[in-house]
């Protein structure tokens, strides 16, 4: 499936296959500007010994994020994560995890969520926060 938008956002042309959501099977289930959430399967993003890997809560929660400032700042605004630290409380074996993102800061330059990501149980297996730059509006590249 060729993904032409991530919740508000358009995914320009020349990288419609190359989007890493799509890889790593993220799904976003709700896309508010106070709450995004989206979920990921554990089978095809683990780690060698079994468990979901760090680095894929890394993604799931910058994609959350993310599209969280989106929200916030417009869909034509170039967002980027400016700095990511995530927790990890205890490893996801199986089915789903899911990501809820809310904001702790919301600027004009600058804005901060935090993101907490469950196993199918309901356990927190990890709290991340994400600040997302928002430059002054421009437009974006079509290369």
């Amino acid at each position: 499936m060729t993904q032409t938008a991530l919740g508000p956002v358009e995914v320009l042309s020349p990288y419609v296959d190359e989007q890493l959501v799509e890889r790593l099977g993220i799904e976003i289930e709700v896309c508010e500007p106070d709450l995004v959430i989206g979920t990921m399967p554990v089978a095809g993003n683990r780690q060698p010994i079994g468990l979901l890997h760090g680095g894929a809560n890394a993604v799931l929660a910058e994609t959350l994020g993310s599209l969280a400032a989106w929200t916030h700042a417009g869909a034509d605004r170039i967002i980027v994560g400016q700095e990511l630290s995530c927790t990890h409380h205890g490893g996801a074996r199986s089915g789903r995890v899911t990501g809820e993102c809310r904001p702790l800061h919301v600027g004009t330059h600058t804005a901060t969520y935090e993101i907490v990501i469950r196993d199918a149980g309901g356990r927190r297996t990890c709290t991340a926060r994400l600040t997302c730059a928002i430059p002054p509006a421009r437009r974006r590249a079509n290369r």
